[in-house]
């Protein structure tokens, strides 16, 4: 099941207001999260009041329920700013719920999203694992039949919202070897026997919120296998990821509007040997690099972003999902250009904290490295052209 979306006029409101609430109450907030590591709680309960934790979830589940399209211009919006704010929202949104969505048992979807979609239920995805991330088929994490239940057994790492989740989408193996063996269950956050390891001190992205998933004999009812079916998780997880890849290319895009804005608003203040350092052609070779890298990666995302909503519900399409795959390759490259001549446009001020393009550069390392690395990206697009027709 999937939603066509809002209307226009009703998308353009939405919009709107996300607009005014990133520039009135986020942008404001940025510095004391990064000196804090975390988002206030009063800014994750307005986030509730906007519908924001429930953006791709149909409205027959108490979502707004937005089209591919219309998602990924909400995302781009979003990396205009910290990007720990749209973590907080974001596995709901994203991976935490689609699987459910799109592969979940009537009662497991009447059961869990409107509370997702209201933010009540904060879901996180657990898949990664100490020796696991690239090839997740090889997951280590047991599931094992015990009467109606299962007992799981197993760590999982790097599991983004992991310490705010009330619920885990989590991938475990119920069979033998290979993708064909992993299923993945409903698992919740008081869970017997689940525990929660110390949080991650990052590189960047301060205020997103990660950490190991520890199951030492988590007993879940099989009745919390996602779709009632083992061996199918693999899929899920496949099928999940393309809209995830879009959504992440467009939060690259917005990240790297916003540091062109700062970089090209510092060039029009800078003044070197009586000019300001815009006027410079090397520093206009720079911005206007910058900008063309955006231009084309935002038309990727925005054509992507079409043809995903075209495909059949409920479908996944090799299409779109190496398209999907081009968009979050080239684009989280890209912004990971923008931000390194972002901090060369500020000189040696862009290498102190005091100027957002430090923070920005170390926070969109991590984009070519979740959602699929750009390795993994690699491979897919260039298997799929060597397929034969």
């Amino acid at each position: 099941m999937t939603s066509k979306g809002l209307d226009s006029e009703s998308f353009e409101l939405l919009l709107a207001a996300v607009q005014r609430f990133i520039r009135e109450r986020l942008v404001p907030a940025e510095n004391d999260v990064e000196a804090n590591d975390d988002v206030p709680a009063t800014l994750v309960n307005e986030m509730k009041d906007m519908g924001l934790f429930g953006l791709s979830i149909p409205e027959a589940f108490g979502g707004i329920g937005l089209s591919m399209v219309q998602e990924v211009r909400v995302a781009y919006e979003f990396g205009q700013t910290s990007l720990a704010f749209r973590s907080v929202f974001g596995t709901n949104v994203g991976i935490g719920s689609q699987g459910i969505l799109m592969d979940g048992t009537e009662a497991q979807k009447r059961d869990l999203l409107p509370r997702v979609a209201s933010g009540d239920l904060i879901m996180s995805f657990a898949l990664t694992e100490p020796d696991v991330g690239s090839d997740p088929a090889a997951l280590k994490t047991r599931a094992v039949l015990d009467g109606d239940t299962y007992v799981l057994d197993g760590v999982k790492r790097f599991i983004t919202n992991a310490p705010r989740a009330g619920a885990f989408t989590l991938m475990a193996r119920t069979g033998g070897e290979g993708a064909s063996g992993i299923s993945a269950f409903i698992v919740p956050a008081d869970t017997p026997g689940l525990s929660l390891g110390k949080p991650d001190k990052k590189m960047g992205q301060r205020g997103t919120k990660t950490c190991d998933v520890v199951l030492q004999g988590a007993r879940v009812p099989a009745a919390n296998i996602i779709g009632g079916e083992a061996g199918r998780g693999f899929k899920t997880a496949m099928k999940v990821l393309d809209r995830g890849r879009l959504h992440v290319a467009a939060l690259a895009c917005g990240m790297a509007q916003r540091i062109l804005d700062e970089s090209v608003a510092y060039a029009r203040e800078r003044k070197q040997f009586g000019q300001r350092i815009g006027d410079f052609q090397l520093v206009q070779a720079m911005l206007a690099d910058s900008q063309a890298e955006l231009y084309a990666g935002w038309s990727m995302v925005q054509d992507c972003a079409q043809r995903y909503d075209a495909k059949p519900e409920g479908k996944r399409d090799a299409d779109v999902s190496t398209r999907a795959s081009c968009a979050k390759l080239f684009c989280t490259e890209m912004v990971g250009r923008v931000a390194d001549r972002g901090v060369q446009v500020h000189g040696g001020a862009g290498y102190i904290n005091e100027y957002k393009v430090e923070r920005f550069y170390r926070d969109v390392r991590l984009l070519r490295l979740y959602e699929g690395t750009t390795q993994i990206q690699q491979l897919i697009i260039g298997r799929a052209l060597m397929q034969d027709d």
